[in-house]
């Protein structure tokens, strides 16, 4: 996995490129300057020192393109004055360019950098949100251990239609894994409405049929209050998992949500989850009880919770990525390292990379 955060992000490192870029534009003066010394008069080099303010452009403040332009300016003269050329009218022209170039280049380095400002200010906000809806798991919460993989689909974005949240209540672990129909803006505010209603709830709800039903009546209370809403018509797959502190059980309610893989000892299986109840928002359409199903749950066993942007992952020939599998072929990784295998495997395995967000926790009972 690319060196990053816990949720499986790229850091961005900068510098190296910065400062190669801040040297091209006197690189291109000292070549030209070398290159116009050590051949013919009849060759002309004084031209190509307009890729100088050019290249400033791009990684100088405005002041600096301005002194690199001046410096280009300066040095175009004296390479025709060196030739004894009279200053007009070649001479006059290439400085009436060089003059040009440097004008737009200041323009350019301007409008650059109020680019570069106004995007510090968004990623800054968008850590604020980050940090609000999405907040990072601890790495252990009651008797288990939690490693998470999250990666947004969208470009430099830090959060999708995925979610996540764990919470220690009087007795238990609860969990809540999820993905919204869909992408984008809509999705991300779906899936906010979703996790404050899991906040409110998960401390007062007896048992988790009643924390799933929470979550349908908070999504329901939104889009009545906002009924313009993309929210409104959004629906949610999750799945909710309850691990008490006393009991090597784990207890599980899907809705419409892939089943977790169970790991115990060497040998890994899908939970056997047959009555899933239908997916938040949707719930309303039939008149039906959410069914817990209760598994074993002893000290080692692991248990990853996924959304379909790892299990519906595609390669070339549309096969679909073999989690099972993969994670069969990890039971004797240690649990911290499961996250970056799984991201940088599917990753890999994908015809066109990661398309969609990317979540998982791996939640692993201590010994």
């Amino acid at each position: 996995m690319p060196s990053g955060d816990h949720r499986g992000r790229p850091s961005y490192r900068p510098h190296a490129q910065i400062n190669i870029g801040r040297a091209l534009p006197v690189l291109a003066m000292v070549l030209t300057v070398l290159a116009d010394a050590f051949t013919s008069d009849e060759e002309r080099y004084d031209r190509l020192l307009a890729a100088a303010p050019a290249l400033a452009a791009v990684t100088w403040s405005v002041r600096g393109t301005v002194v690199i332009g001046l410096i280009a300016m300066v040095l175009g003269g004296l390479l025709g004055w060196d030739r004894g050329e009279p200053f007009f009218p070649d001479v006059f022209a290439n400085e009436v360019v060089l003059a040009a170039v440097t004008a737009v280049a200041v323009w350019v380095s301007r409008v650059r950098l109020r680019y570069e400002r106004d995007l510090r200010e968004v990623t800054a906000v968008a850590e604020v949100v980050q940090r609000v809806v999405l907040r990072p798991l601890p790495p252990r919460l009651g008797p288990v251990d939690l490693h998470l993989l999250y990666v947004a689909a969208a470009a430099k974005a830090r959060i999708g239609g995925d979610f996540y949240e764990a919470v220690h209540v009087p007795g238990a672990v609860r969990l809540m894994l999820g993905d919204v129909q869909g992408k984008g803006l809509g999705a991300v505010e779906t899936a906010s409405v979703l996790l404050g209603s899991f906040r409110a709830a998960v401390d007062g709800a007896p048992d988790l049929p009643a924390l799933a039903d929470r979550l349908e009546e908070g999504l329901e209370r939104y889009g009545a209050w906002d009924p313009d809403s993309d929210a409104a018509e959004r629906f949610a797959t999750v799945v909710l998992v309850e691990i008490p502190d006393e009991g090597n059980v784990a207890r599980l309610l899907s809705c419409g949500h892939p089943a977790p893989l169970l790991q115990h000892g060497t040998r890994v299986r899908p939970v056997d989850l047959p009555d899933p109840s239908l997916p938040v928002n949707l719930a309303g359409l039939v008149d039906a009880r959410h069914r817990v199903e209760e598994v074993p749950f002893e000290p080692g066993d692991r248990l990853l919770l996924f959304t379909d942007g790892v299990s519906e992952t595609r390669d070339r020939a549309g096969t679909f990525y073999p989690l099972e599998e993969r994670m069969s072929r990890w039971v004797g990784e240690p649990g911290e390292r499961l996250p970056a295998l799984l991201h940088r495997d599917v990753a890999a395995y994908g015809a066109g990379g990661l398309e969609d967000d990317v979540a998982a926790v791996l939640v692993v009972r201590r010994q």
